[in-house]
């Protein structure tokens, strides 16, 4: 007779178990099976990745370069982003040993955390932001601070609430400028006080630029790492997801102090040991060709974002205007319904997917996230449903 098995129930980590719930997967796998649907919710540009880079792209593949490279990237590469930091950013790095190059600016943030959070230390983190930082904290047993920001203060940080949270346990602040999810862009003269802040208290400030390419009106991206002081305050990361519409390149690149660098690269061992050699070409090309292509994207989002911004108004909702990224982020709470229950409606009612606030944090409650990293014609249907739909709250 055969043996009867033993089943046995394989335990998950405590660590994954504790991670945040998220309604994110659940709600974009309903909007990419359902017919009708109109999503508000890539974070991603619906742009094509500009042809001379996917050109460039298959020639690197003819070329037979498709072996690993040194961890922290090919030197001809690194060389290229810094020149870039100092012609774009104002900032100044050996590209040998200051920069790393990474897949995506996703494992920046976690070689970055891993390399200074150890368990039990704490992180400022902004708070709505970005929903990758609460959970790569949590993974490695730190504690995230989460500093709430507030439209009324144009989404920046308030110093003196950073203050009252820092204690001697703190040793990094995460800043996102342009934002995602609220599309805020931080002054120079708020940079200035974090920096003096951050010299102060002998903190690192991990300064997420993904979005540093769009910016509207008048504004301004400014890099806190060219500040005075900064060099040795600040890592500095960079996504090319964005900027060159690259995203499943999955490339980008950190600039930081030099022993940060090399413990990141130490890091990376076991990570992904080397950033894809095709992407990291790809990637040197986007820097150094033509920049009609990104030119050409931030027009067409400003016009998109007028647009969307225009309509959410008139339908009711409170919004302050973008000054970057690609998202809107309005009010939700005078219709009665949570954010998760209001995005639900919507889905459900208008077949328009947008994000719930609380995805970006406990601090999004009573908001919404919308993308216009969506064609102009398709956000003019979603506000024309999303009008229709909201006359019956």
């Amino acid at each position: 007779m055969p043996k009867t098995r033993k089943i046995c129930k394989i335990p998950i980590s405590e660590r994954e178990l504790d991670l945040p719930k998220t309604q994110f997967i659940q709600m974009v796998k309903i909007a990419e099976e359902g017919k009708g649907i109109i999503s508000l919710g890539p974070g991603e540009p619906d742009f094509d990745t500009p042809k001379h880079i996917r050109d460039y792209a298959k020639k690197v593949i003819d070329l037979k370069k498709t072996h690993y490279t040194p961890i922290a990237g090919l030197s001809d590469v690194k060389e290229t982003f810094a020149k870039k930091l100092k012609r774009e950013n104002k900032i100044s790095v050996n590209p040998e040993n200051q920069v790393i190059v990474t897949v995506g600016a996703k494992e920046g943030i976690l070689l970055s955390i891993l390399a200074l959070v150890d368990p039990g230390e704490s992180v400022l983190v902004p708070n709505p932001g970005y929903l990758a930082y609460i959970p790569i904290i949590d993974t490695v047993s730190g504690k995230p601070i989460s500093i709430q920001l507030k439209p009324e203060n144009c989404w920046e940080y308030d110093l003196d609430i950073v203050k009252k949270q820092t204690t001697d346990k703190t040793t990094l602040m995460i800043l996102n400028s342009p934002s995602n999810p609220t599309g805020s862009v931080l002054s120079k003269k708020r940079l200035e006080e974090i920096s003096d802040f951050a010299i102060e208290n002998c903190l690192v400030v991990l300064s997420d630029e993904a979005y540093e390419k769009f910016v509207y009106d008048d504004s301004k991206h400014v890099s806190i790492g060219s500040l005075n002081g900064m060099e040795n305050h600040v890592i500095s990361l960079y996504s090319f997801s964005k900027s060159y519409a690259m995203p499943g390149f999955r490339v980008g690149f950190a600039a930081g102090p030099p022993d940060i660098i090399e413990a990141m690269t130490r890091l990376k061992i076991g990570t992904t040991i080397s950033t894809p050699t095709i992407s990291q070409f790809a990637a040197k090309r986007a820097v150094e060709s033509s920049q009609k292509p990104v030119s050409k994207m931030v027009k067409e989002y400003k016009r998109r974002r007028d647009l969307i911004f225009k309509r959410a108004c008139e339908i009711g909702f409170h919004c302050t205007k973008p000054k970057g990224a690609f998202y809107l982020f309005p009010s939700i709470k005078d219709f009665g319904l949570s954010s998760v229950e209001f995005s639900k409606y919507l889905l459900e009612k208008a077949k328009v997917l947008v994000i719930p606030g609380t995805e970006f944090g406990k601090y999004g409650e009573g908001f919404v996230r919308m993308s216009y990293a969506t064609a102009y014609e398709k956000i003019e249907e979603a506000m024309d449903r999303i009008e229709k739909a909201v006359k019956n709250l």
